[in-house]
């Protein structure tokens, strides 16, 4: 690979835009393979200047640093994009000359990767799909917004390595290559504040399917009315591959008599929905409905798949299980930051009595949310942050009485309350339905508080 990317950028003057982790190891492979040319980065962080590899490498380095980063961004011949930095208000740059770390990697092992996007079930998919392929092939890796940039493996992968490539809206907004297999799990309205609209947002994740070939497959839910409009309006030369809670598709993977079937050439039972417990409620039969298509149109085995499953353990932060104290199960949903996603979780625990909400406000609707908890079992709705007195505010607007509510100033004070006031032998469940960014750096330190202040 080294020397195709140095066939393509040879003679280029190339600008690295974003110098986060995926920026850091872009510009990695970058000097690897230009260990003496000078090298462009731009970003808003003036403090890189303290960063180890800049210091080394300063002689050799042009630096667009600050406020005016994006300034000069139309000198370049290729742009290399972080997944971070909105160009929503950008109008005057030439986008034909942006790349990013995920299409040139795509670029050149697009023929090896599973591509996995979605608003919610990313991660949990994408882990699941590695467990599985993993457990019958050791040849495989996991990258992407899962937290691994690519290139950073690029010694570990041969012919035959199979890529399971987790892929967030971002990485996908200016993609022109798709994967040889690409999941799209669901639509949800998410990242208003990076995109001018939703509709944006989708085609951004909708990238994933729209450059593939006819040898390519595309796992979509067919559940999700957003995902079969866009399909309509596209011309999709890839095989299509559905699953779906409601009905049988004609190739794909459906539910029948509590039972999971793939159905391509012949049916095949892969599981018996009542004999794992370890991933529960319907989003994440979803989950596995797709990576069950995945893994065996890559050629996994059906009973391989069923026992990759079965083992599997759900990553942390989503309906994790943090413990029972004084009689009160609490779990963590951390990674909930869309309405959806606290509907979901409150759906499949089915007991819970106390419900933690809010925290950064991206202005996304909540009324779907505080119509299903009016309506719930759920006895205690504890509110933080902005997006948390807005939810607040629709469920006191909206005349809704008979739960306990309480808007927090902070987080430990929400905790503190929800402890005190849950019935025992019930859960109190963190599920916010919002970002974290107000309080905390991101879900998975708002998850990792919440379990400390549980424990003490």
């Amino acid at each position: 690979m080294l020397n195709k990317l140095k066939e393509y950028f040879a003679g280029k003057k190339i600008l690295v835009l974003g110098f986060g982790v995926e920026g850091q190891s872009t510009y990695r492979l970058l000097r690897k393979i230009f260990p003496d040319e000078v090298l462009h980065i731009a970003d808003m962080n003036e403090g890189l200047l303290e960063l180890e590899p800049i210091r080394i490498d300063l002689p050799k380095l042009n630096l667009q640093l600050g406020p005016d980063y994006l300034k000069n961004i139309g000198n370049y011949d290729v742009v290399i994009k972080a997944p971070g930095i909105s160009l929503k208000n950008i109008s005057t740059a030439d986008f034909s000359k942006f790349t990013s770390h995920t299409e040139l990697f795509i670029r050149f092992f697009r023929d090896q990767i599973i591509g996995i996007t979605g608003t919610k079930g990313k991660s949990t998919t994408s882990s699941l799909i590695y467990h599985i392929v993993k457990t019958h092939d050791e040849n495989c890796l996991l990258v992407g917004n899962i937290g691994i940039p690519p290139f950073d493996l690029l010694e570990n992968i041969n012919k035959d390595t199979k890529i399971i490539f987790e892929l967030s809206s971002h990485q996908l907004e200016q993609v022109r290559v798709s994967p040889h297999i690409a999941i799209l799990l669901n639509l949800y309205e998410e990242h208003l504040d990076h995109y001018k609209t939703f509709e944006n947002y989708q085609k951004a994740k909708f990238n994933i399917s729209l450059f593939q070939d006819s040898n390519d497959f595309f796992v979509f839910n067919a559940d999700d009315p957003r995902i079969e409009t866009l399909i309509s309006e596209a011309s999709l030369k890839s095989k299509l591959m559905k699953f779906s809670l409601t009905h049988k598709p004609e190739k794909g993977c459906y539910v029948y008599d509590n039972k999971v079937y793939y159905q391509d050439a012949e049916v095949v039972e892969i599981l018996n929905k009542t004999e794992f417990s370890n991933l529960i409620g319907e989003h994440n039969l979803l989950n596995i409905m797709a990576a069950a298509c995945a893994s065996l149109i890559s050629g996994i085995p059906a009973k391989a798949v069923a026992s990759a499953v079965e083992s599997f353990r759900p990553l942390e932060h989503r309906i994790e299980f943090v413990g029972k104290y004084d009689d009160v199960l609490f779990y963590n949903d951390s990674i909930s930051t869309i309405p959806e996603a606290a509907i979901a979780a409150v759906k499949a625990l089915k007991n819970v009595d106390t419900l933690i909400l809010g925290g950064f406000d991206r202005g996304i609707s909540y009324d779907s949310l505080i119509d299903f908890l009016s309506k719930s079992p759920v006895s205690n709705l504890v509110f933080i942050g902005d997006a948390g007195k807005r939810m607040l505010g629709i469920y006191q607007s909206g005349g809704f009485t008979g739960k306990n509510t309480l808007l927090a100033s902070d987080f430990e004070e929400a905790v503190v309350f929800a402890k005190r006031i849950t019935e025992k032998n019930k859960i109190c469940l963190l599920s916010p339905a919002a970002a974290s960014y107000d309080m905390f750096k991101n879900f998975a330190e708002r998850g990792a508080k919440y379990k400390q202040l549980v424990r003490k």
